[in-house]
């Protein structure tokens, strides 16, 4: 850690705010920089996604469930519900993408459950002094997310209805067909599909970004715990203790309904572009 993140809370926060990223090190929003510690964790992330409903998958058996079995063979009704309900078309490929975006983003959001400091700490031995290991408390990692989703909702637009109708609906709804309204429709449009793109990465990104700050001004209680003296740096020992627990589990509950979200609205924005205005 620097010298400053040692001395100062600001330093300490500063830190761990701060992007592995080409170029300038960067602890703040910028998307012409490519944050390496973004995309590592986020790859990691959905590799083990996928090998955990390989695994599932592949282990099946129609004897007797293990609990691993159980819970996999849950998650899989909930969402193939959820995309009956929502979805009105052809779920071959959709349910199996929305089940994997839930469990890719639990395990994402699930990295803010390592303590703050153990995974720069580890990153350090190997000479790397700046490390954010949480992909959704980066807005270029959720907007990358939700820009896929835009374009698998632009995908299935153009299956279903075709490039004509398509394009018709994109001139002619809401307000109707006269070639008059043709501009305020197509301009309404296109300003819907930007604020749901928009929207979607940044409703992740803040609820984890918040709870990541949570994090890190809970750690600073033990770290100062000493400049409050005997009695007050034992209170701040516990205070830390107790936070960081209550949030911990508290947040555990943040990871999980935010993944949800997340693969709700995914499916709720594929299923839009199955139906007609």
């Amino acid at each position: 850690m620097a010298t400053e993140g040692a001395l100062s809370s600001t330093g300490y926060m500063l830190h761990h705010l701060t992007h592995n990223a080409s170029g300038k090190m960067q602890s703040i929003i910028d998307f012409s920089v490519i944050n390496y510690d973004t995309i590592f964790f986020s790859i990691l992330m959905l590799v083990v996604s996928l090998w955990l409903l390989r695994r599932a998958a592949k282990n099946a058996t129609s004897g007797v469930p293990g609990k691993f079995q159980c819970a996999v063979e849950m998650l899989v009704d909930m969402v193939e519900e959820q995309s009956k309900s929502i979805v009105h078309g052809d779920r071959t490929f959709i349910a199996p993408c929305a089940l994997t975006v839930f469990v890719w983003v639990v395990l994402m959001n699930a990295i803010d459950l390592v303590p703050v400091d153990l995974l720069p700490a580890i990153a350090g031995l190997f000479g790397i002094h700046y490390l954010r290991p949480l992909p959704t408390a980066d807005l270029n990692g959720t907007m990358g997310i939700s820009i896929a989703v835009l374009l698998l909702s632009l995908y299935y637009g153009f299956k279903i209805k075709g490039a004509g109708g398509w394009f018709h609906e994109l001139f002619s709804a809401p307000f109707g067909n006269h070639f008059l309204l043709w501009p305020f429709n197509c301009a309404l449009n296109i300003i819907e599909y930007l604020a749901k793109t928009v929207s979607l990465g940044m409703r992740l990104f803040g609820n984890m970004y918040a709870g990541e700050l949570l994090f890190f001004l809970i750690a600073l209680l033990g770290g100062y715990a000493m400049s409050f003296g005997v009695f007050g740096g034992s209170l701040s020992v516990f205070g830390q203790i107790f936070a960081g627990l209550c949030w911990w589990l508290f947040h555990i509950l943040i990871v999980l309904l935010q993944a949800f979200i997340m693969m709700m609205l995914t499916l709720v924005y594929i299923g839009q572009a199955h139906d007609g205005h």
